[in-house]
């Protein structure tokens, strides 16, 4: 009979030392209310705490990354668009994080989505499309003052993709087409202008120089003559002629 009431003590005794003793991580804190009055935050460490009288309850305060479930939502040139992001947080004061908000991660990810909403709301497809560093600031900044009183500081808010109806990306991909087709003929129009200009500046210098074209004829006649070719035609212009006709007209009239 006193073996059993000693074993019932040591197992009350064990049980009493196992609700009194918490071990709180570096990364954690622990609220303590005793008889439900808050007293105050303990922890790193080994923690003791009165049984059936305190409570704890534990508050991480490593960063914590949270996804935004894809919202619906229509920009001001009225295209509708499906937007994620990804919030970065921590608790900042468990104190507050732990008496101010009944959840504070599911809190703030309300907070996240409704502000996504209105931030893309606000904005312009060509906004939302080419200005995200400017987008993802002005969500955070949001954020970050709704769960301020919270005790939660947004470090970090990225949209991560921007889904568009069909007819819109076919649409974008029918104006880049075009755009770099209008790139494509410009660029060749230039081209053809400054190719003008060095042709026109060619004749220029050839008419004030007449040898130069009998020149140019020569070296074609070469660079033809290397082709493997049984026949070539070649223009043979009128003032390489003259001279010959003129001295053939001469011969005739002495005879």
């Amino acid at each position: 009979m006193n073996y059993f009431i000693y074993v019932l003590i040591a197992v009350v005794v064990i049980i009493l030392l196992s609700a009194a003793i918490k071990v709180v991580r570096e990364y954690e804190r622990v609220g303590v209310f005793r008889l439900g009055r808050f007293v105050g935050l303990r922890g790193p460490g080994l923690v003791l705490i009165i049984p059936f009288i305190e409570l704890v309850r534990k508050v991480d305060l490593r960063v914590i990354t949270m996804d935004v479930p894809a919202q619906e939502c229509i920009t001001v040139d009225n295209v509708t668009v499906r937007v994620d992001a990804v919030v970065y947080f921590r608790v900042v004061n468990a104190a507050d994080a732990i008496l101010k908000v009944l959840d504070y991660i599911k809190a703030t990810s309300l907070l996240a989505q409704t502000t996504l909403r209105n931030v893309v709301g606000q904005s312009t497809l060509d906004e939302l499309l080419g200005q995200r560093d400017r987008l993802n600031e002005k969500i955070k900044t949001a954020v970050d003052e709704g769960t301020d009183p919270w005790g939660i500081k947004v470090s970090m808010v990225e949209v991560k993709d921007v889904q568009l109806p069909q007819t819109m990306q076919r649409a974008m991909a029918a104006q880049a087409e075009a755009e770099r087709d209008r790139r494509a003929k410009v660029v060749h129009a230039e081209g053809e202008y400054q190719a003008a200009e060095k042709l026109a500046e060619a004749a220029r210098v050839i008419s004030s120089q007449p040898s130069a074209l009998q020149l140019r004829y020569l070296q074609t006649l070469s660079s033809i003559s290397t082709e493997k070719t049984t026949i070539i035609v070649f223009p043979l212009p009128m003032d390489l002629l003259a001279p010959v006709l003129e001295k053939s007209g001469k011969s005739e009239k002495g005879k």
